[in-house]
Formats: structure tokens, C-alpha cells, sequence
């Protein structure tokens, strides 16, 4: 069952784009985090992972393309994903080495660079800009997880909506596009917190999103939450049921990056199904084709997906702003 006869998902996006397959490959830039070194708090999100990167050294930024490109299956061109840590958190030079020796590569065609909402400063938006007007595939990846500020304080997450909202205004500014993280299940949120965040996004206008169930993972402060058997993550059956809506309620022309999350042993403790890749994703095509017609994306609002590989006048808008 493929996702996306129902989801505009990254890799259809990219095959529009492209004429071909296009993979992302992650790298870690040795950045770190405003809210783990002192500068707004320490330890980090409840839900991440603080020491599973802790004095981690990675390999020079080519070395790491060169590793990911042996293990990218199929593909040829590639987007460069500055995804560990805060990517942006660094001085605009410091960033402009790093980009820049990732674009090095003749087949690499874009960048993806995961950053906090409170750690976008205009400069780094200008170089962002900058590689996007010389026809480079560009996104920046905000880590929002949720649009309710008593569920950013309960996570510790160090900000709120109106820090996203701002960012979100100001890249689009610059024609940047905008693919938000969102988190299903964290704790205190009915599925309907989720289903709001989501209306909350679009208002504000975005270009692509990511889905994560909430994992427990070891070394996170909800790690021991979760022990006492304060916090539960959903299980595949829930969470598949919440991210169909989601999807279902998603305009055609937003792209989805990722509609569910993995987690390696030892590092994921639950829920045990977020240790395989495919689970969470067949779960939810499921409930995307038990509705028929009615199962696509933006088959709740005014502009369903077709169910074609070719974008439709409003996608092919958005995949050539050039």
C-alpha cells in the first residue's frame, strides 16, 4: 500500500522537482542546544534524548555525506539535512562553512536545516535565502511540537507559539519554505490538542510538515515518568487513527516530510513499535484508504490530493517558486 497515492509526501514532491528519486542525508554539525548549555536552561526537552549526543565528535560534513550516500538506495541527487541539534545555532559564518561544504557535492541539491523557532536570526535567514535564489531546494525544519504554550512550559521546551509564529513570518519573508515538526501524544494532549495544533499551523501558513509520535527514549527526563507509569506514548492503532485526520485535514499542497518516527534499541524504551520503520507508516495508509474517496489528503478541505504522481497547477506553484 503506497502513502503516497494518498500523501503528498517529500519523495513525490522531490520526483516532481527532480524527475527522479532524491534522498535526504542527515548530518550532525556538532551544534548544540540554547536550552541544554545554560543559555536558556539545562537538560533539554522532557521527551529528548540528552545524553545519546553528549560528547559525540562527527566527521567532517563530506566524510558524513560520503557514509550516507553508500547507504542511499536508488538514488542519485541528494538534500543535504543538518538535523541534529539546533542548526542554526551558531554565528552566520560558522554556518555559511558548513552549508557551504555540504553544497560542495554536485549532486547534492538542497538543504534541510532542523532548528528551535527561538534560534532564527535574520542573518541566518539571508544565507538560507540566498542559496534558494541560486535555484537550491531549501527548508527549514521548526521544532514546534505543539501550538499550546502550557504544553511547551510541561515539556520544557524553552518557547512559545508566538516565537514559531514569528520565525514562521519572517522566512516567509524571504520565500523560504517551512516544514514544521509537530508531536502526537505528548503528555496532558487529547488527540482534538492535535488536531488544533494543526489548525493553528495552517493559519499561519506552512509548506511541509513532520509527524512524530511521542517516544520514550533513554536518558530523557520523561524516561522516568514513564517508569512510574506517569506517561504513556500512544499506541500504533491511536496514533495512526489521530495522523489520518491530520493528513485528511492537510491542504494538497503541504508537503509531508514524515508521517511517523523510529527509534533504535537500546535507546527507544516505547512504545516497542516505534522500532520498525514501516509500522507506523502502513497503520496509517490503512486508514487513509478505509476511506474510499474520501481518504486523501485535503479530502477534508477545499483542494483533495489527486490520486496521480503529477502535482496538480497549485503544487507545481509551490515545487518551481523559481
Amino acid at each position: 500500500m503506497q502513502l503516497d497515492h494518498y500523501v503528498n509526501t517529500i519523495g513525490r514532491h522531490l520526483r516532481a522537482r527532480f524527475g527522479e528519486r532524491v534522498h535526504k542525508l542527515p548530518l550532525h554539525a556538532n551544534f548544540t542546544c540554547p536550552n541544554r548549555d545554560g543559555t536558556l536552561g539545562r537538560g533539554g526537552c522532557t521527551f529528548c534524548n540528552v545524553r545519546s549526543f553528549s560528547d559525540e565528535a562527527e566527521a567532517p560534513i563530506a566524510q558524513q555525506l560520503e557514509a550516507r550516500r553508500v547507504r542511499a538506495d536508488r538514488a542519485r541527487r541528494y538534500l543535504a539535512y543538518f538535523q541534529a541539534y539546533t542548526s542554526t545555532y551558531a554565528e552566520v559564518a560558522t554556518l555559511q562553512r558548513l552549508y557551504e561544504e555540504a553544497l560542495t557535492g554536485a549532486d547534492i541539491v538542497g538543504l534541510c536545516v532542523g532548528t528551535r523557532p527561538d534560534c532564527v536570526p535574520d542573518a541566518a535567514l539571508d544565507l538560507l535565502a540566498g542559496y534558494r535564489e541560486r535555484g537550491y531546494e531549501v527548508w527549514l525544519e521548526l521544532g514546534l511540537q505543539s501550538a499550546f504554550d502550557d504544553t511547551l512550559a510541561r515539556v520544557n521546551r524553552g518557547h512559545g507559539f508566538a516565537a514559531y509564529a514569528d520565525a514562521t513570518a519572517r522566512a516567509h519573508a524571504r520565500g523560504i519554505p517551512v516544514c514544521t515538526h509537530l508531536i502526537v501524544g505528548l503528555p496532558g494532549e487529547a488527540p482534538e490538542r492535535s488536531l488544533d495544533t494543526l489548525e493553528r499551523v495552517l493559519e499561519l501558513g506552512v509548506e511541509g510538515l513532520k509527524l512524530h509520535p511521542l517516544m520514550i527514549v533513554k536518558g530523557s527526563r520523561l524516561a522516568a515518568a514513564w517508569r512510574r507509569g506517569e506517561v504513556a506514548p500512544p499506541d500504533a492503532a491511536h496514533y495512526a487513527d489521530v495522523a489520518a485526520e491530520m493528513i485528511r485535514r492537510t491542504p494538497a499542497e503541504v508537503v509531508y516530510h514524515r508521517v511517523s518516527a523510529t527509534a533504535n534499541a537500546p535507546t527507544l524504551l516505547a512504545p516497542a513499535w516505534c522500532a520498525g520503520r514501516f509500522e507506523g507508516i502502513h497503520e496509517i495508509a490503512r486508514r487513509l484508504a478505509a476511506h474510499g474517496a474520501h481518504g486523501a489528503q485535503g479530502c477534508l478541505t477545499a483542494r483533495p490530493l489527486a490520486h496521480t504522481s503529477r502535482p496538480t497547477p497549485v503544487q507545481r506553484a509551490a515545487l518551481h517558486p523559481n
